[in-house]
C-alpha cells in the first residue's frame, strides 16, 4: 500500500477525480465498497484507491496479476507497458501533481523520516 499526497487546493473533489480516473483512463467503473474503489485492469488483479483523512492523501493498494507475469514475455509486456502508463496517468490526475513532482516530494519524505 503506498499514500499519496494530493496538490493543495484539490482535496475538495478527490472523490469525484477518482471516480472519473477510473471511467476515463482505465474505460471501466469501480467497485465501491465502504469509501474504496477498486478494479481490475491490465497486470493489476487489484488496484484499490480511497481518500486519507480529509483527502490531503490518497491511498492506492494494488495487487499483481500472477498469470500476465507466467506470459511470455511478448505478451507480458505490452500488458505490463499498458497498464504502467495508465496507473501513472490515474496518480497525476488523482493528486494532481506530475510522476517527477511525486518522486520529488517521496524522496523529500523519506530524508525526513530518516
Amino acid at each position: 500500500m503506498q499514500e499519496y499526497e494530493v496538490k493543495r487546493g484539490n482535496t475538495k473533489d478527490l472523490e469525484d477525480r477518482i471516480k472519473a480516473g477510473f471511467a476515463d483512463i482505465f474505460q471501466t467503473e469501480p467497485e465501491v465498497k465502504e469509501g474504496h474503489y477498486s478494479i481490475s485492469y491490465g497486470s493489476m488483479k487489484l488496484l484499490e484507491v480511497w481518500a486519507g483523512e480529509k483527502n490531503k492523501t490518497v491511498f492506492v493498494d494494488t495487487v499483481t496479476d500472477e498469470t500476465v507475469l507466467a506470459m511470455p514475455d511478448e505478451e507480458a509486456d505490452g500488458i505490463i507497458l499498458d497498464t504502467n502508463k495508465k496507473f501513472r496517468q490515474f496518480l497525476d490526475l488523482v493528486t494532481c501533481f506530475t510522476t517527477k513532482e511525486r518522486v520529488k516530494r517521496a524522496k523529500k519524505a523519506a530524508e525526513k523520516s530518516e
